[in-house]
């Protein structure tokens, strides 16, 4: 039966991966740890296994360990009774209880205090709870899928987290992929949110030109999907023309990909020394090229003087010509000079 991806954009052989690890575990009632990056979507990979499993019919209860106050958190996953704190002005189940028969979300479950960590290993084992001042012992039946953005491993080692409750979480790891390593996916998701936010603002729908589609391949996108997002959605409401130009990016993403930002030509263009001259529409016009054509083949000359010069030392063309070294090479490869 096919998957219900409804949410999760995308088609890279990375995520294909994570998507055949989540076919396989879906059906079944194993607990699940969920790793990954911040931003990476980690509670739409979660939301899909549920809406996959036999549970999807019942609730799926989220919980983010980390935006709750530690005092708090235990009366959040397990319930109160009344009088049991101050304010405690009536009795009220916890999200174990919310989900039982379903699915409980425990996101960001490393930054979960040690002292709760024993409850929820209880509540793993035992399938059972016990409310903020109560005495009664509840039976609960519930699928508990964990994620974290951070390495568990080290932080069993460095005694923040228990060994016994990583053990007991980690029983099917799915680590979500950056989105620096999902290729093509970018524009997809790119193209995706940015009709989205034009419908939204009842603007025509944005396209996206060739160079920015290149920068944003070679961004590295520290923020993944989340930054992806935003940025789509500054686009959607500050870009002029018709489509995206290389110049509406970012100043950061020309930071990152080793390229100065595109400013005014009067910016671009410093005063030029007696002894060069700049190319001019006449030189254009004999090399029958248009802008472009002329545009890559000079580029394409200082590319191959920096090789020259760096002795064919990629790192060190690069340096020649102020670009990072990834850049170097997929422009080298554009022109088969690799």
């Amino acid at each position: 039966m096919a998957l219900n991806l409804d949410g999760i954009i995308g088609n890279s052989p990375a995520l294909a991966k994570v998507f055949k690890v989540l076919g396989k575990v879906a059906p079944t009632d194993s607990t699940v740890l969920v790793t990954g990056e911040s931003g990476t979507g980690k509670e739409l990979l979660v939301r899909a296994l549920h809406r996959n499993s036999v549970r999807r019919s019942k609730p799926f209860v989220p919980i983010n360990c980390g935006a709750i106050p530690k005092e708090l958190l235990e009366s959040e996953l397990f319930g109160h009774e009344k009088g049991a704190f101050t304010h405690a002005i009536r009795t009220r189940p916890g999200r174990f209880e919310l989900a039982d028969g379903g699915t409980i979300f425990l996101d960001e479950i490393g930054e979960m205090d040690l002292s709760l960590q024993v409850k929820i290993l209880r509540a793993l084992q035992e399938k059972e709870i016990e409310r903020v001042g109560g005495t009664v012992i509840k039976k609960v039946d519930v699928r508990v899928v964990a994620a974290t953005n951070r390495d568990l491993e080290g932080e069993v080692a460095a005694g923040r987290f228990r060994e016994d409750l990583f053990y007991r979480l980690n029983v099917i790891p799915l680590r979500l992929p950056p989105l620096r390593e999902r290729g093509m996916d970018i524009l997809l998701l790119a193209e995706h949110f940015l009709c989205g936010h034009c419908a939204s603002k009842a603007r025509k729908k944005l396209k996206i030109c060739k160079k920015a589609q290149e920068m944003l391949l070679t961004y590295s996108w520290p923020g993944n999907v989340r930054e992806l997002e935003n940025f789509m959605e500054r686009l959607s409401i500050l870009c002029d023309g018709a489509e995206v130009a290389a110049g509406d990016l970012p100043r950061k993403i020309f930071e990152d990909i080793g390229e100065e930002p595109l400013t005014m030509v009067e910016d671009v263009l410093p005063p030029a020394p007696a002894c060069f001259a700049w190319p001019t529409l006449r030189d254009m016009d004999a090399k029958h090229m248009q802008l472009k054509e002329f545009l890559e083949a000079i580029e394409g000359r200082l590319l191959e003087e920096a090789l020259g010069q760096a002795d064919g030392v990629k790192n060190k063309a690069a340096e020649l010509v102020g670009i990072k070294r990834t850049t170097l090479i997929e422009k080298l490869k554009k022109r088969n000079l690799l």
